[in-house]
């Protein structure tokens, strides 16, 4: 999942970013308003959290032109104005979930994991192809029964697979949901970690390559 955070203050932005990149996530950062919508023109983000109080460009404003857009982000209005009115008044504008600070971190993920799936068709929490399942709640994966340890990257890397239900992911998409905006589009990250990732799954091995194409599962899917 590609998330922009839009936080002012850079020491919790950086907190949030590396907590959900701990969770496998994509993260992109933005300090303002307008940054924040340069970045949403030049990127597709699958949840936006954004901070109302923002220097520039103020965050109603930034949520108003994503809506305007008709893209397909969701907003989570992640702020410090947690009264009833202050979250109606946000909901009104469009955003999709509003969560005050402080905040529980492991709410903060459930609640974009939850719109992470509205903004695209539903993708259950638990994946299955043949012999292996991959838990998004859990952050865990296993094959034949046997757990498999696997880094964010190649997690995420197998979270897209399995989601696209054996029809074809380039490697550019790959960069897109699974690295974000400072990954080399001429990298051979992708590469590298679908080595690694069939190496950890084991054999029989479950991951065509199509070369000049992209990649796909094999076999049929549970």
């Amino acid at each position: 999942m590609r998330v922009l955070v839009v936080e002012d203050e850079k020491l919790l932005a950086g907190y949030i970013a590396e907590g959900l990149r701990d969770r496998a996530m994509s993260v992109d950062v933005a300090h303002d308003g307008s940054t924040a919508l340069d970045k949403l023109v030049t990127d597709c983000y699958d949840v936006v959290v954004l901070d109302r109080d923002l220097p520039g460009t103020h965050g109603d404003e930034v949520c108003r032109r994503i809506m305007a857009s008709g893209g397909r982000a969701r907003v989570l209005m992640l702020t410090a104005l947690a009264e009833v009115a202050e979250r109606v008044s946000g909901l009104r504008l469009g955003a999709d979930d509003y969560l005050g600070k402080p905040f529980d971190f492991d709410e903060l993920v459930a609640r974009l994991d939850a719109l992470g799936r509205r903004s695209q068709p539903a993708v259950p929490p638990v994946l299955r192809h043949e012999d292996i399942t991959l838990d998004s709640a859990q952050r865990q994966v296993t094959r034949g029964g046997r757990r498999v340890p696997l880094s964010n990257k190649e997690f995420g890397v197998l979270a897209a697979l399995m989601a696209a239900n054996g029809t074809i992911v380039s490697a550019e998409e790959l960069l897109r949901t699974v690295w974000d905006e400072h990954a080399d589009p001429f990298t051979n990250a992708v590469r590298v970690t679908m080595s690694r990732l069939r190496a950890k799954l084991g054999e029989p091995s479950i991951i065509d390559t199509l070369p000049g194409v992209g990649y796909r599962l094999a076999g049929p899917a549970c």
